[in-house]
């Protein structure tokens, strides 16, 4: 039975779970005992490396997921307003994905690539039939967004014969020794050599523009700028451009609307592929679109995605162009459990649910009731620098002064703590850790952004007057 949740709007300290009278259980209820948070943290420290580090003073300990609310061991429930970094499509265990899940895990529960079985074709059928171009129908199957984008930096240099790679400035596209030369922040970099031959343009960030111009009289001189980037710091050619539509982890960054079909013209010109990566914009998060490009009105070589494909699996692919695809098949390319059954079987049940639930409806309505009831908090907060961002893919940057926006680094922090303590988790981004990360699963309410918003107004007030 489909778990009962409080109200959003319900104080945080009557947000429990608890048994009904009929016998059936919401979420927590006469289950097996938890571990407690204590013990739980105390584990993770002795047996996990310091890097996996975590949310929060007191870190939570969650045990169960329900649509858009998670639980700790002691039944207190959340709204989970990042949904679970922007990888939870349509709620923490959907049932029917669950259940189409579990029925494949039944069947079979592994198979490589080496041996046919359906699940992993049914599903590149299926992210084909939602491209954005016919062409673009050829689809491998890989583990994360770090696999893919290495993936697909990999194709570029093989089909044009070049290459030096172009990717933006506060960009992020996964932690792997060759993804983390496309990173554009220097705090997701480690001090090692790193892929040779990529060079950093400059974003769309008109808030904290490099150039300190405005738009729209500055003529966009940041997407005008990678041709001489181009021609100052490659052979003249270049294998790719790889760019999330909206920054993530670069805190929700939202280019102007010429923006990436500037960058699109150039690319071309000099004889690059346009990789698009759509980790966190895909599957209509960013609402009128089903890919987060498409709101710039440019169609890609390749689209890369992960996260929101499997609704919490492991799982990612790029699709491309079968003459790209192609290079490939030079020499052995093999992934163990890229095209797992499972992993499949759930990414199709997710793409299925996006459609029959209208989700992709969903995230463009709730999401502009969203984002203008953040925005209408400008009135009221001095920390709120600039709301932006389409969809559910929101962001909430804080400053301590909206002239000189000097970022709202340790205020942002606090603004963290104090959600989770009303019940409400959300995340932060941004080169300087200031943007409030706000993209929950594509499931969530009206009453839920209301939530939102109310638990950011009190706790904006509680943060500017201390």
């Amino acid at each position: 039975m489909p778990a009962k949740t409080v109200s959003p709007s319900a104080p945080a300290q009557s947000r429990q779970v608890s048994s009904n009278t009929n016998g059936q259980n919401t979420p927590g209820a006469n289950a097996e005992p938890e571990l407690s948070r204590d013990e739980v943290l105390a584990l993770r420290k002795e047996y996990l490396p310091t890097a996996t580090f975590m949310y929060y003073r007191e870190p939570i300990n969650l045990v169960r997921g329900h649509m858009q609310y998670l639980y700790d061991e002691t039944g207190r429930q959340y709204l989970d307003a990042l949904g679970g970094i922007v990888t939870i499509s349509v709620g923490h265990c959907h049932p029917e994905v669950i259940a189409k899940t579990k029925a494949q895990m039944d069947k079979l529960q592994h198979a490589t690539t080496i041996y046919l079985h359906p699940a992993m074709p049914l599903l590149a059928k299926k992210l084909a039939e939602k491209m954005p171009a016919p062409d673009l129908k050829v689809t491998f199957f890989t583990n994360s967004g770090s696999e893919t984008n290495d993936l697909a930096i990999t194709m570029s240099r093989l089909f044009t014969g070049n290459l030096d790679v172009l990717a933006l400035r506060n960009g992020y596209h996964g932690a792997s020794l060759a993804t983390m030369s496309l990173v554009g922040h220097s705090t997701w970099k480690y001090p090692i050599p790193t892929t040779g031959n990529i060079h950093h343009v400059a974003p769309g960030y008109c808030y904290r523009c490099p150039f300190n111009k405005t738009y729209p009289e500055c003529d966009v001189q940041c997407a005008r700028d990678v041709e001489s980037v181009i021609k100052h710091n490659t052979s003249g050619k270049i294998a790719a451009f790889i760019g999330e539509p909206i920054q993530g982890v670069g805190g929700t960054v939202t280019p102007p609307p010429e923006y990436f079909k500037i960058v699109y013209d150039i690319v071309k010109k000099y004889g690059g592929l346009y990789i698009a990566d759509e980790v966190q914009t895909g599957f209509g998060r960013t609402g009128k679109h089903y890919w987060g490009i498409q709101n710039w009105g440019v169609t890609p070589d390749a689209i890369t995605m992960a996260k929101g494909l499997g609704n919490g699996v492991p799982i990612s692919a790029v699709t491309t162009r079968r003459e790209i695809s192609d290079v490939m098949a030079q020499k052995i390319w093999f992934n163990t459990f890229g095209g797992n059954p499972v992993s499949m079987a759930q990414g199709l049940a997710t793409l299925e649910v996006i459609d029959k639930d209208g989700t992709q409806a969903n995230a463009e309505m709730v999401g502009n009731y969203l984002k203008e009831k953040l925005t209408a908090l400008m009135d009221k907060h001095r920390l709120i620098g600039e709301v932006r961002g389409l969809g559910l893919m929101l962001g909430v940057e804080l400053v301590k002064d909206r002239k000189t926006k000097e970022p709202a680094t340790s205020e942002t922090a606090e603004v963290m703590e104090r959600t989770k303590n009303n019940g409400l988790l959300i995340g932060k981004g941004g080169l300087f850790g200031n943007t409030l990360r706000i993209k929950p699963p594509m499931c969530i309410t009206k009453g839920d952004a209301d939530f939102v918003c109310e638990t950011l107004d009190k706790v904006l007030g509680e943060v500017e007057g201390a």
